[in-house]
């Protein structure tokens, strides 16, 4: 299992300072790729724990790209520093967040599709995805960005800045994109409640026929096989191989 319960505790940063991050942990494609996955990782974690888990379902002409996020002091945890997309406040729906943290990380990740697109990988054969943190910032990303892509995978998460949804969609291109949503009924950091009123917006936001919500007896802030293989089904789904 995969989970972000260690995001309560520090993390040693791996990149020397504070000020730059390793690059991406990356699964490369079996063949040319002709597709790729960008998955981000939890608060407190790395991407190197997710490119592992994507090695073990892997389609050959995939890459998967999981990149690390940046230390920074969490307010939520008591200002200590660890991997975080953006600042994180509380927890709670009412709680104040970190929007113009949140924006700029949503530009970085459109700066990392847009790489991949000079790399030779198109947009619309690109799945954005991300678990807690991470899924809250890719769902973020996807509705904003003016980048079509093939899919979002939304982890364990929630939707970051909702209350100003639709209208900062309004420009988005990916109204009609295909999302998977997944959260374990048994979570106890991100309440499946959350899962349940972001399921609600999103489907107010995009196309509601592809918006498909898994959840899984049992399962905590983490991942199961079960999900995992779900995951698998829809990124080959999404990117199909092409001659």
């Amino acid at each position: 299992m995969l989970s972000s319960l260690r995001w309560k505790l520090p993390v040693r940063c791996m990149c020397g300072n504070n000020m730059s991050t390793p690059l991406p942990a990356i699964v490369p494609a079996a063949r040319k790729a002709t597709a790729a996955v960008i998955f981000l990782h939890g608060l407190g974690d790395t991407g190197h724990s997710w490119a592992e888990a994507f090695a073990g379902i892997r389609t050959p002409h995939v890459k998967y790209i999981c990149p690390h996020a940046p230390i920074m002091p969490v307010t939520l945890n008591m200002n200590m520093a660890m991997p975080s997309w953006f600042d994180i406040i509380g927890l709670s729906p009412e709680a104040e967040e970190d929007d113009s943290g949140i924006k700029e990380a949503a530009e970085n990740i459109k700066a990392l599709i847009d790489q991949e697109v000079k790399n030779g990988i198109p947009s619309h054969r690109i799945v954005l995805g991300g678990f807690s943190q991470g899924g809250a910032l890719s769902l973020y990303t996807a509705l904003t960005t003016q980048q079509k892509l093939a899919g979002v995978v939304a982890l364990s998460c929630w939707l970051p800045l909702r209350s100003s949804f639709p209208q900062a969609a309004a420009n988005g291109v990916n109204k009609d994109v295909g999302i998977l949503q997944c959260h374990g009924e048994a979570d106890p950091l991100v309440p499946l409640v959350f899962g349940c009123l972001t399921v609600e917006k999103l489907k107010s936001i995009v196309n509601p026929a592809n918006v498909s919500f898994k959840t899984y007896p049992r399962m905590p802030h983490s991942s199961c096989p079960q999900e995992m293989m779900d995951i698998k089904q829809f990124i080959e789904k999404q990117l199909p191989p092409i001659n």
